[in-house]
């Protein structure tokens, strides 16, 4: 089921993005490179990437600020930074693409941060969420969000909830040792107290002997961080087999954990989980509604929209305007410049990009998963923060 929701919107994806690229052979097309995750078991993130980057040019006509748009992408296979600093310099010198885009894992987001310092071409983070990225070029504006932002709203709503002791457990990556540092911080200034802690291998850890361990020290809560796909579901299904809510261990994360895209396939395992984030498919705006309207007649209803796709459809957004305030301007520093302090609507909410950081501000929502009428789980918010900062940059 999952693989056939997968080949399709690969398919549709595809087809939407080769009638764009025939369509801009014209003379001055805007080439854009787009490096992201196409196989292995993160490769719904280069295909959620498309969809939201079809969607938009397909609503202006396949153009941005009155021109023709030509997308090149690369294949990175996952976190892999050697290989994408490679694919930034082929985008660049070989085929001659004036943005870089996509970068889905921070590690690579951070290899290609080099590469568009010394070619002064724009980068537009679509998802890579490690707090120092836009700290690492000037020519680096994010669209999506860092897990900082959205983890420090979990530990103070937390707080609010009258839970004092926590444990927390994340993947042992940039974003993971991020969301750790964000929860103790904001957690301890709240009065709050981590009780242990644990980082996971990325690749096929044995969630076991870490929930054993877990419910053994009994502590009030959990709050864990795992990048979307594979690892959410395997460590709630541990969770669940362990008898962890019977132990009364309360249980929180960020939303990856609920990833509207793989959400269907978690299954009832994830029913009830709390979770902080910036996107939900539910999110009852009537921008988003009309984004999943669209969406669904594009790739059809058992595929659903996630903040992977919003993100891509908000950058081309963010390329259009800030191309249209530089008159088509598409180098580096006029591009970066128009890009600073850039605020508009998006299917999540209103967004903007700070003007010193180059990072987003928006609302962090805090959302249950539960059984819509249909009988289908979303995320259903039900509480949020406003305009929230990175809170690494807002501590400097």
């Amino acid at each position: 089921m999952k693989m056939t929701k997968r080949t399709l919107l690969a398919s549709a994806a595809a087809a939407a993005l080769a009638c764009i690229a025939t369509a801009a052979q014209a003379q001055d097309a805007l080439k854009i490179g787009l490096i992201a995750t196409y196989s292995g078991p993160y490769a719904d993130y280069g295909r959620q990437f498309d969809a939201g980057v079809a969607l938009y040019l397909k609503e202006h006509g396949g153009k941005i600020a009155g021109r023709s748009v030509e997308i090149v992408k690369k294949d990175t296979g996952g976190p892999a930074p050697d290989a994408s600093k490679r694919m930034a310099q082929e985008l660049i010198v070989r085929d001659k693409v004036q943005i870089l885009t996509g970068l889905d894992f921070s590690p690579n987001a951070y290899a290609v941060g080099a590469v568009a310092t010394q070619a002064k071409v724009p980068t537009i983070v679509m998802n890579a969420a490690s707090s120092a990225i836009t700290t690492s070029s000037p020519y680096i504006a994010r669209l999506s969000f860092t897990v900082q932002q959205v983890t420090d709203p979990m530990a103070r709503w937390m707080l609010r909830q009258g839970i004092k002791e926590a444990y927390t457990v994340v993947a042992d990556y940039a974003s993971g040792q991020d969301a750790e540092s964000a929860f103790k911080k904001a957690f301890a200034e709240g009065g709050g107290k981590v009780v242990g802690e644990v980082r996971t291998p990325m690749n096929n850890p044995d969630f076991s002997a870490y929930v054993q361990r877990i419910k053994d020290s009994k502590p009030q809560a959990v709050f864990f961080f795992f990048p979307s796909g594979v690892m959410p579901p395997a460590f709630l299904k541990v969770w669940k087999e362990r008898g962890m809510e019977e132990a009364g261990i309360k249980l929180f994360a960020t939303g990856e954990a609920t990833d509207d895209s793989f959400l269907e396939a978690t299954g009832d395992v994830a029913l009830g989980l709390v979770t902080s984030h910036h996107y939900s498919y539910a999110h009852p705006s009537a921008k988003n509604q009309k984004f999943v309207k669209d969406f669904e007649a594009q790739y059809g209803k058992s595929i659903r929209p996630n903040y992977f796709a919003v993100t891509a459809y908000d950058a081309m957004a963010a390329i259009d305007q800030a191309l249209a305030r530089t008159q088509g301007d598409a180098s580096g520093d006029k591009l970066m410049a128009a890009l600073k302090g850039m605020a508009f609507e998006s299917p999540r909410g209103p967004i903007e990009i700070d003007a010193a950081t180059r990072d987003i501000v928006q609302t962090v929502y805090i959302r249950k998963v539960e059984k819509n009428r249909d009988g289908q789980l979303v995320n259903v918010e039900f509480d949020k923060f406003d305009r929230v900062k990175d809170p690494a940059k807002e501590a400097k």
